[in-house]
């Protein structure tokens, strides 16, 4: 299986890139990884709502250019819905016994994701009623892939 997640924005801290060279390494084993990082847009402190449309628009477009038509797209989202880590698995699993060879996930800038995206999207998915650094979304989308393959492999994973 192939799986892509398409971001907004660069790694800057020296942490977060060694984690998600660490998940990446990880899940060789099990798929093949993509990461595509699309530019963010600048982001006044009070934007107002016309400047958030303009940014997620742009933001938006540039993650689009990456869409397969093939492929199962999961956008991450706070609406979205929520499973356990044994629910995420299964659902990974599931999408391959239908015959996906490709999910790609979505993960969006500090103002979240265009609503076109998520129309685009199959699926929404939310790791919490909290709102997270899109940075470390990266590391913990990665960490919960990495525990779902595990546990699809019927290979021992901490609770």
């Amino acid at each position: 299986m192939k799986i892509s997640i398409i971001c907004v924005g660069k790694i800057k801290e020296k942490f977060y890139r060694e984690a998600i060279a660490e998940y990446a390494k990880r899940l060789s084993r099990y798929c093949r990884l993509e990461i595509r990082e699309v530019e963010d847009e600048k982001t006044p402190d009070r934007p107002s709502d016309v400047c958030k449309e303009q940014i997620l628009r742009k933001e938006g477009e540039r993650m689009e250019r990456h869409l397969k038509a093939d492929s199962y797209l999961i956008a991450l989202a706070i609406e979205g819905k929520k499973m356990d880590s044994e629910q995420f698995a299964s659902r990974i699993g599931e999408l391959g016994v239908r015959g996906i060879s490709h999910i790609q996930f979505l993960i969006g800038g500090s103002l979240g994701l265009h609503p076109s995206l998520l129309q685009k999207a199959d699926e929404k998915l939310s790791f919490s009623d909290m709102t997270f650094p899109h940075q470390l979304m990266r590391v913990i989308l990665l960490e919960q892939i990495y525990r779902g393959c595990r546990i699809n492999s019927g290979e021992p994973y901490h609770k």
